[in-house]
C-alpha cells in the first residue's frame, strides 16, 4: 500500500471517533493538566495509553505539532470532525489566559449535558420503538405463517366469509408474496436515506425542518436545541469572548441542522447593528419564551447568566417532556398490541362462530 493510500486510512478511522472518547480525551487531559503536567508531556502520556480507538494517534499528532511551535486550538483544527468550534474557541481562549486546565474542564461538562440529554432521549425512544418492532414481527409471522392454515380450511367450508376475514387473508396473500421485496426494499430505501442525510447539508437540514414540525415530538426537538444553543453562547460568553464573534463558533453545536443554520442568520444581523433578541426573532425557530427572556437580560447586562439559566431550565423541561412521553406511551402502546391481536384473531375465528350459530 502507498505512502498516500494508508494516510487517507488513517484519516478515515481517525474521523470514526466517537464522541464519547472525545470526552474522555478531553477530561483526561485536563485532569494532567491540572496535576501540573506540561500540555505536551500530558499529550504524550495519553498517545501511549492502551485504548483501541484512535485518540492515541490524534494526541501523538498535537504533540507533535505543539512541539513544531503550532498552539494548542491551531492542532485541533487539523480534526475538524472531532474537535468543533465550539471546542477550539474555548481551548484557544484558554491558551491565551494561561487557564487552559479549566477551559478544557468547562467542556467536558458542556458535553457530558449534551451527551446525557440525548442519553435520555434514546432511553424514552427505545422501549416503544422495541415494541413496536416486536408487534410488526409478529403480526407478520401470523399472516405469514398461522393465517394460511386458516385459509385451507376456510376454504372446505363453501360458504362466504366475512369481510374482516377477507381482509385478513388479503393481506395474508399480499404479505407471503411480496413481504421479502417489500422488506428488502424498505431496508435499501432507510440505507440510502441514512447516507444521503449524513452526507448532504440539505437533507439533513430538510429533516430537521420536518421534524420541527411534527406535534409534540417538534416541540420537544426545539426545547433541546435551543438549550444547546443557549448553554454553548453562555459559555463562550463567560469564557470572555464578544458576542459577535460567538455565533461562528456555534454551526454545530446544537445538532439540528436549522439550528445551526441560524447562527449564521443571527451573527451578520449581529454585525448590522441588532439586538441578540431581535435576531433571533427574526430567524424564527427560537422560543419565544427563550427570545424574552434573553431581551430582558441584554438590559440588565447579565446576558451570559440567563443564557445558562435558559439553558437550564430547558434542559429540565426536555427531562419532564421526555419522563412524560414514556410514562403516556407504554400503555398506549399495550392497547394498540391488544387490539392489533385481538381484531386479527377475531376475524379469524368469525367464520367458526357463524358455522356453529348455523349448525
Amino acid at each position: 500500500m502507498s505512502g498516500g493510500a494508508l494516510a487517507q486510512l488513517t484519516k478515515r478511522r481517525s474521523r470514526r471517533t466517537t464522541p464519547r472518547a472525545v470526552t474522555a480525551f478531553t477530561r483526561q487531559l485536563a485532569s494532567l493538566l491540572h496535576a501540573g503536567l506540561a500540555l505536551v508531556q500530558a499529550l504524550d502520556l495519553i498517545a501511549h495509553s492502551e485504548r483501541r480507538d484512535a485518540i492515541p494517534s490524534i494526541a501523538r499528532a498535537l504533540a507533535r505539532r505543539i512541539s513544531n511551535g503550532e498552539g494548542f486550538a491551531v492542532a485541533l483544527a487539523a480534526y475538524p470532525v472531532q474537535f468543533d468550534r465550539l471546542y477550539r474557541e474555548l481551548s484557544a481562549i484558554g491558551e491565551a489566559t494561561g487557564s487552559l486546565a479549566p477551559a478544557l474542564t468547562r467542556i467536558v461538562e458542556q458535553r457530558e449535558r449534551a451527551s446525557a440529554q440525548r442519553g435520555k432521549l434514546r432511553s424514552a425512544l427505545a422501549y416503544p420503538c422495541a415494541v413496536m418492532l416486536l408487534a410488526l414481527a409478529v403480526t407478520a409471522a401470523l399472516l405469514a405463517f398461522v393465517v394460511p392454515t386458516f385459509a385451507h380450511v376456510f376454504d372446505g367450508f363453501g360458504a362466504t366469509l366475512p369481510g374482516p376475514t377477507r381482509a385478513v387473508m388479503t393481506m395474508s396473500t399480499f404479505v407471503v408474496k411480496w413481504g421479502p421485496l417489500v422488506l428488502a426494499a424498505n431496508a435499501a430505501a432507510s440505507l440510502a436515506a441514512f447516507r444521503l442525510i449524513r452526507r448532504s447539508p440539505a437533507a439533513r437540514a430538510a429533516l430537521d425542518r420536518s421534524l420541527l414540525s411534527i406535534p409534540f415530538v417538534g416541540q420537544l426537538a426545539r426545547a433541546a436545541a435551543a438549550a444547546r444553543w443557549s448553554r454553548a453562547l453562555g459559555t463562550l460568553l463567560a469564557a470572555g469572548i464578544p458576542l459577535a464573534d460567538t455565533l461562528h463558533a456555534l454551526s454545530r453545536a446544537t445538532g439540528n441542522a436549522v439550528f445551526d443554520g441560524a447562527s449564521a442568520h443571527i451573527e451578520a444581523r449581529l454585525r448590522r447593528g441588532e439586538r441578540l433578541a431581535c435576531a433571533m426573532r427574526g430567524v424564527g425557530c427560537f422560543p419565544s419564551a427563550l427570545v424574552e427572556t434573553i431581551a430582558v437580560a441584554e438590559e440588565s447586562s447579565a446576558l451570559e447568566t440567563m443564557l445558562l439559566d435558559c439553558a437550564t431550565l430547558a434542559e429540565r423541561e426536555v427531562d419532564e417532556k421526555l419522563a412524560l412521553a414514556s410514562a403516556c406511551a407504554e400503555p398506549i402502546i399495550v392497547i394498540v398490541l391488544g387490539l392489533a391481536v385481538g381484531a386479527l384473531v377475531i376475524a379469524l375465528y368469525l367464520p367458526v362462530i357463524e358455522l356453529g350459530n348455523v349448525v
